[in-house]
């Protein structure tokens, strides 16, 4: 491990590594940006998976990102596992290649198994690792690399079941800075989607691609909600079911006061203008719609790994900071219990303030500041 000398203080080198989702990468670039904003002249590199989503957004956002042929474990057909293992261990050479040529300061994990080969490959060399866990039940990648990190920035309290108690330092995770509401951002907010003030919103949102369940649960709704002229919907359908939806607007099946989009380009708005947000339960949504002050009923996606959208809901649901409908019951129950909360002005109070609690606020200058004691430390 090489020493640092007060000069590169003033401009560490670090690399961040994770994603193979989307849910990773946002955060991952919040705090690079955090370390640009404190070290102008900070050399950073990300590395990522091949071919997943990290390796067009980061240099989309203006950093360098190396791809690891890294894949994900396959739970259902174990063959197909024979390659995965071959891919780790190639992932784990040229991660060490990496490491050795970068020579960083330190190493930045934000989960996702890309961030595996690179954290262990660090460590390995000396270099000291911080880990950020996003969901309240942790993920298999960074339980793994938790011994051996110097410290592990989370976004819920409780997480000392899954790691040393001592490196554990609670920060949130990073949320994109341009949502906070305004009086103007709502008046605009009206006037973008075309909607009526006069009336209650309900924003439903189903991540960039889409949710199969909340577009079913909606469109077994559409003769309820054409007889609730009190109320409208922004419905983001997401953009792999676009044209199914469209072609039930072009039959005349929506009703009008569904609005349907198959992207919402500007998320500031909808949130502005909504009362209340119907979503799945992703760690980075979650905790947009704390720092929102948003009421929100979650509805978990069982796809993914450790059911851990489900853990982050019951977090909030202990807090009666949300209403959680399971996937399996949402078409039958989700619009019943949205058209009686929307409705309830008390109740949506009552779910705005608490979740309000549970909001960490300026997440990525925090993560940055652990980022800055370990150099410092390790210097």
């Amino acid at each position: 491990m090489q020493h640092i000398d007060q000069a590169s203080m003033n401009a560490p080198k670090v690399i961040v590594s994770g994603g193979g989702t989307g849910g990773h990468i946002f955060p991952a670039i919040s705090i690079a940006n955090a370390i640009k904003n404190r070290w102008p002249d900070a050399e950073i590199l990300f590395v990522g998976a091949l071919g997943r989503m990290e390796m067009e957004r980061v240099p989309a956002a203006g950093y360098k990102i190396k791809g690891l042929p890294v894949a994900g474990f396959d739970r259902k057909n174990m063959l197909k596992n024979i390659a995965v293992a071959w891919k780790l261990l190639k992932s784990m050479r040229l991660a060490k290649t990496i490491v050795k040529e970068f020579r960083p300061h330190i190493a930045v994990g934000v989960g996702g198994y890309a961030s595996g080969p690179l954290l262990k490959a660090a460590a390995a060399a000396g270099v000291p690792t911080l880990l950020q866990e996003q969901n309240s039940y942790a993920g298999v990648t960074n339980k793994m690399l938790a011994k051996r990190a110097d410290v592990i920035c989370v976004a819920y309290n409780g997480m000392e079941r899954f790691f040393p108690k001592e490196k554990i330092v609670l920060t949130g995770n990073p949320c994109r800075q341009d949502l906070m509401i305004t009086d103007q951002k709502r008046s605009e907010g009206y006037n973008f989607f075309r909607l009526d003030p006069a009336r209650k919103t309900i924003l439903m949102v189903g991540g960039s691609l889409g949710a199969r369940t909340l577009n079913e649960s909606i469109v077994a709704a559409f003769d309820k909600l054409a007889e609730s002229d009190d109320l409208q919907v922004i419905w983001q359908c997401g953009t792999y079911y676009y044209k199914e939806m469209q072609q039930l607007q072009q039959e005349g099946k929506i009703p009008s006061n569904i609005h349907l989009f198959d992207f919402l380009s500007r998320m500031d708005y909808a949130y502005a203008v909504s009362d209340l947000v119907i979503s799945r339960a992703g760690a980075g949504s979650i905790s947009e719609f704390s720092l929102l002050q948003k009421a929100v009923i979650l509805v978990p996606s069982p796809n993914v790994a450790e059911d851990h959208q489900t853990h982050n809901a019951e977090s909030l649901v202990r807090n009666d900071a949300a209403l959680m409908v399971p996937d399996r019951d949402a078409t039958e129950r989700l619009y019943d219990e949205a058209l009686a909360l929307v409705r309830n002005e008390q109740r949506l109070q009552e779910l705005s303030r608490n979740i309000a609690k549970l909001a960490q606020y300026n997440s990525a200058d925090r993560i940055v500041d652990e980022i800055e004691k370990i150099v410092k430390r390790h210097g």
